[in-house]
């Protein structure tokens, strides 16, 4: 599978240092509006993940992985990228900018034959979960959108818990500080975005309840959720509150996510009772680490919280839905 990364920020890099070495994928060529100088050098030294542990180098608009030469490419207009011409599979949209159909297809124009979000889509891109919904794809769906990573870390707790019966959910996302956040206190059209991420515990509107209620009709107007951003470069932890139709113990709904870690949803979720904290989780390739220790259980009210790396964990997904996408195309 050849493949074409069309921007190169956390996701695109992450995706990058992980895909260079993978069996079966190729990746031809990589699109940004940086420097190609910048970005070898971003590649090459991560604040959260360490440096790349192969000779990575740039020359003449390619960058050189072990002898590999990999096209760099600085255009915005996806309009104008050669993605024919390098016989391109599938691009990795991660610019977070074309993420409705009509934007998306503008790769078509140039030759791709399919597209991976690296985001929630519009609602005229299938939003397919991998681990939960991925049977939907079928050779005919060329663009995809495999949701977020809170998005990814919540549809599994929701559907096996859903097996006993949820009547609403609220739902609090406690998230490592982003790229849409200031560093200083700066203007911004969400004033809370704007005040300094490394200072604050930061309240974000976020839009995981729309993307839920889609998967999960039955829920629609049962669910709320809000992300709080905090102090650190990585990890986030889901903190679910569920109301359910009838009453249960704390040991049964421990031991739903336990036999589902290790059964059905091995390598998509992990059950722990070990005291982690969010640092444990980086480099996780779950979507979900549920902690068993601080689950709890007031009437019909349930307490569920699970970790996940939100860059880690969703490129992982990212990887899954590739490797799907080669087997039945």
């Amino acid at each position: 599978m050849r493949i074409a990364i069309n921007g190169m920020g956390r996701i695109g890099r992450l995706l990058f240092r992980r895909l260079i070495h993978h069996p079966g994928i190729d990746i031809v060529a990589v699109n940004d509006i940086m420097n190609t100088e910048n970005l070898v050098y971003l590649i090459k030294h991560d604040s959260v993940y360490g440096n790349i542990q192969c000779p990575l180098d740039y020359h003449d608009h390619n960058i050189i992985v072990d002898d590999k030469k990999i096209k760099t490419l600085s255009e915005p207009d996806p309009k104008k990228l050669p993605w024919k011409q390098l016989n391109v599979d599938v691009v990795l949209e991660c610019t977070g900018r074309f993420t409705t159909k009509e934007l998306a297809s503008q790769h078509f124009m140039q030759g791709a034959k399919k597209v991976l979000l690296s985001t929630t889509g519009s609602d005229d891109i299938p939003l397919l979960i991998y681990g939960h919904n991925q049977h939907s794809l079928n050779s005919e769906v060329d663009i995809v959108s495999p949701g977020g990573c809170m998005t990814n870390c919540s549809v599994h707790l929701i559907y096996l818990l859903n097996s006993i019966g949820i009547e609403s959910l609220q739902l609090n996302v406690i998230h490592s500080y982003t790229s849409r956040q200031e560093l200083v206190d700066a203007p911004h059209k969400d004033f809370r975005r704007g005040r300094a991420a490394a200072e604050s515990i930061i309240p974000v509107p976020v839009d995981l309840a729309q993307s839920l209620e889609r998967i999960f009709p039955v829920l629609q107007n049962k669910i709320a959720a809000v992300t709080t951003r905090v102090p650190v470069a990585n990890g986030a932890l889901g903190d679910f509150t569920f109301q359910m139709k009838e009453e249960v113990s704390v040991h049964t709904i421990n031991q739903i996510f336990k036999e589902a870690a290790e059964k059905e949803y091995k390598d998509i979720i992990e059950y722990t009772e070990d005291p982690l904290v969010s640092l444990d989780i980086k480099g996780n390739t779950n979507s979900a680490v549920i902690d068993g220790t601080l689950t709890s259980v007031v009437d019909r009210q349930v307490k569920v919280f699970a970790f996940f790396d939100n860059e880690y964990g969703y490129t992982s997904r990212m990887i899954d839905w590739l490797n799907y996408w080669k087997k039945i195309v």
